[in-house]
């Protein structure tokens, strides 16, 4: 008895970070749409994650930490940076010059779908239960009810951003499994390290391609850069290797799933939009698809039991 009791809290914190994560990261197509309007992708990403990183960096110095000097780990964060932040943010950010925001959430929300997929065929470090197989077609089943089947009629249209978008889903799918080789890291370490190795890959591109020097950025693009650092990169980021090891790679994309969600309820809130009643019925099943990925195992038997 006591052993569940003391599971609960660390399981409701951890479901509260996924929750946050889900929002800080999907605030960040907003943030993307209105950056690369005025700031081109290479750019726009380089700055992000050169800022997030620093930010990170300057924080862990605050918290007396720092970061491995270490070759091999180094290696390890310039892939993680490859995976979780160079490819598919610039991927993303491109795709989205042409791409509605809301569309690029609906493709990039299949991540776990892809990380359920490679970690049954190729990594097999976590089991595959039927209740995460269950919890990845609940999910789906969610997203397709909220934004409606009439969503997906543009599918076929501006197809190289629509790929670039599934490519990226699938750097962040490789990207999770991958982070799971950071667990005796304290979660900044990598989360500032990648960023870090991202910035170093990103701004040479950048000097060369773009020339910033010769950009006129809007206000709203340097706010939308800024807000994209601070929040949906550093901080989530920090969130994300948390997240990784305790909930594992296939749990922590299942915030992949709240985006859609979060997303319509902001729209309530701040724009007067109005929910059918088959957006209702897709959120419950975001809820039941998320739980019973990231619910454990031995909790769903404790409750099993219970009843």
């Amino acid at each position: 008895m006591t052993a569940n009791r003391s599971r609960n809290p660390g399981h409701a914190v951890d479901f509260a970070l996924l929750v946050l994560l889900a929002t800080l990261w999907g605030a960040s197509y907003t943030f993307i749409k209105l950056g690369v309007a005025t700031i081109p992708p290479i750019t726009l990403i380089a700055a992000r994650t050169l800022i997030a990183g620093l930010l990170l960096l300057v924080i862990m110095r605050w918290r007396g930490l720092s970061l491995p000097r270490d070759i091999a780990t180094w290696r390890r964060f310039l892939f993680q940076a490859c995976l979780n932040s160079v490819i598919p943010f610039t991927l993303i950010a491109w795709a989205e010059r042409s791409l509605e925001a809301g569309l690029a959430t609906i493709l990039n929300s299949t991540s776990p779908i892809f990380t359920f997929l490679l970690t049954l065929a190729i990594t097999r470090h976590e089991p595959v239960a039927a209740r995460k197989l269950f919890g990845v077609l609940a999910g789906m089943a969610g997203i397709c009810l909220i934004v409606g089947v009439q969503a997906l009629g543009g599918l076929g249209e501006q197809l190289a951003a629509q790929i670039a978008t599934v490519v990226a889903t699938i750097c962040y799918a490789g990207a999770a499994i991958f982070s799971r080789g950071f667990k005796g890291l304290d979660p900044m370490a990598p989360a500032a390290g990648s960023l870090l190795s991202g910035a170093a890959i990103l701004i040479p591109i950048s000097l060369v391609v773009d020339r910033p020097w010769t950009l006129a950025p809007s206000t709203s693009s340097l706010l939308a850069l800024l807000g994209l650092s601070i929040f949906s990169t550093a901080l989530a980021f920090v969130i994300y290797f948390r997240l990784i090891q305790t909930l594992g790679s296939v749990g922590t994309t299942a915030q992949a799933y709240l985006r859609v969600p979060i997303g319509v309820a902001l729209g309530v809130l701040f724009l007067g939009e109005g929910l059918s009643s088959t957006a209702w019925i897709g959120l419950g099943c975001v809820v039941i698809g998320v739980a019973a990925m990231t619910i454990p195992a031995g909790k769903v038997a404790s409750l099993q039991e219970a009843a």
